[in-house]
């Protein structure tokens, strides 16, 4: 399976689910409120405690359902359709409870949050550098750190998964984007600051109590200590390449010389929240995903083997390299199918910016959506034995059987994650990498159940990599 046949094509989106509320709306249907709803909090203490069960269960109320978040209603989309018709209609930008969440991360600047004609000229500047004839420049860079990551591990001692595949998302995303020479310890930096930051966000978006988490708590102290030092860690990256002088061809050179709308030089905060919205959720999202190929690895050593036998049929015994990737079918079904049982990117939100109707339901003006991909792709209705891991349900003859939109992991439309070529490319070839060399056996003290944020990965991972 190839990132073209994962990601769905984009047309125009459906005339009825996604069409603007008609003048006269008596024909129009109010979503049903969830129950268990709590007062004051409402469903916020239900998605703290069990959120992957609470939005999974939430198709059995309706197609559309109303949440309460506190003082807020929120409502909650549940099928492949609608959230294809959401994703693609112009009356649903950006934004709501995850996003204003973020804000504090990824500020307002930034192509991850902005609308528009801003996100629309972003998109432009940035786009060049995840095209798919870019990757071969950046591919000798993913063999490097994909083949050290498994010169870093011995034979039966323990790997920490976490901070391994942090390291080696950052400093892919580091030396191909930013091309610095960025050290370890930036690395280690980084992926602690946005554990707890992204940690404290779910919290945020999820039980808003606003001007309590401002008080000097332990857990908000900390909070605000990594949050500084995150965008303390963009400036020094951005003042580093100023002094250097140097203009690679990379996607920090293009932000430094890239233009507004009236021919001047962008800010310095959009610079600023450019680069925080490459190195943080991109970062964020490989990692988590390589976690659980790491322990998709361990758990299904049948697909490791199967992995290990292909890598050698298809590279000769040769070290595998960025080139093979697109021949290593069952490895590139292993990560799609990690992808859909355990997406990095698990929540999501849209506003609408008009009165207008999504399945024959009325959806006001201002109104925050939410959809869990993690949900959509576990549906039972969607797919046969939804719950296995089947990679072999990619092949192209079973493939056709999954409803659109039911697998959309780089997302569709105008917001589609430019770095899909990219992100596919690094994921499938550490995954190779990995195998090839290695079985994988669970360490003493692993805890691989899921830990819930703004993205989904295991709470600490730890296994033993183990000779062939």
């Amino acid at each position: 399976m190839t990132v073209e046949s994962v990601r769905p094509e984009t047309p125009e989106p459906p005339a009825t689910p996604g069409a603007p509320a008609p003048s006269g709306t008596a024909a129009l249907r109010e979503p049903p409120l969830a129950g268990g709803a709590l007062p004051l909090l409402g469903h916020g203490l239900r998605l703290v405690r069990d959120p992957l069960a609470f939005m999974s269960g939430l198709r059995e109320h309706g197609d559309i359902v109303r949440l309460r978040l506190g003082p807020k209603t929120v409502y909650a989309v549940t099928t492949p359709a609608l959230t294809g018709a959401l994703a693609l209609s112009p009356d649903f930008h950006i934004d709501g409870p995850l996003w204003e969440s973020l804000e504090g991360l990824l500020g307002k600047e930034g192509v991850a949050t902005a609308n528009g004609p801003r996100h629309r000229r972003q998109r432009r500047t940035i786009q060049p550098a995840f095209r798919l004839d870019a990757i071969p420049g950046y591919g000798p860079v993913m063999e490097e750190e994909a083949h050290a990551l498994t010169g870093r591990w011995k034979p039966g001692e323990t790997v920490d998964c976490t901070s391994e595949s942090f390291r080696v998302a950052v400093r892919i995303a580091a030396r191909c984007l930013l091309r610095g020479d960025y050290m370890d310890e930036r690395a280690e930096r980084l992926s602690t600051d946005l554990a707890i930051v992204f940690r404290g966000m779910y919290r945020r978006m999820v039980v808003p109590l606003g001007p309590l988490y401002r008080l000097p708590f332990p857990a908000n102290r900390e909070f605000n200590r990594a949050l500084a030092d995150l965008h303390l860690l963009v400036d020094e990256i951005v003042a580093e390449r100023r002094a250097s002088g140097q203009k690679p061809d990379d996607l920090l050179t293009a932000l430094l010389e890239a233009k507004d709308d009236n021919g001047d030089p962008i800010g310095e905060q959009e610079i600023h929240d450019q680069v925080v919205a490459i190195l943080t959720p991109g970062s964020e999202t490989v990692a988590s995903t390589i976690m659980w190929l790491l322990q998709v690895l361990a758990e299904h050593p049948e697909h490791a083997a199967k992995v290990r036998t292909e890598v050698e049929s298809v590279t000769g015994g040769r070290p595998v390299g960025w080139e093979h990737v697109r021949a290593l079918r069952h490895t590139n079904n292993v990560v799609v199918e990690a992808m859909r049982l355990r997406p990095a990117v698990w929540i999501l939100t849209r506003r609408a910016v008009t009165d207008t109707a999504l399945g024959g339901y009325r959806v006001p003006a201002g109104a925050d959506i939410v959809y869990s991909p993690y949900a959509i792709q576990r549906d039972g209705r969607s797919y046969a034995r939804h719950l296995d891991f089947d990679p072999d349900r990619w092949l192209p003859e079973r493939a056709g059987d999954v409803p659109k939109y039911a697998m959309s992991p780089f997302s569709v439309g105008n917001r589609k994650c430019p770095s899909d070529h990219f992100s596919m490319t690094q994921l499938s070839l550490i995954t190779a990498a990995v195998s090839a060399k290695y079985r994988f056996e669970r360490a003493g003290g692993s805890d691989d159940t899921t830990r819930v944020g703004i993205t989904l990965r295991p709470q600490n991972l730890l296994l033993r990599p183990l000779p062939w």
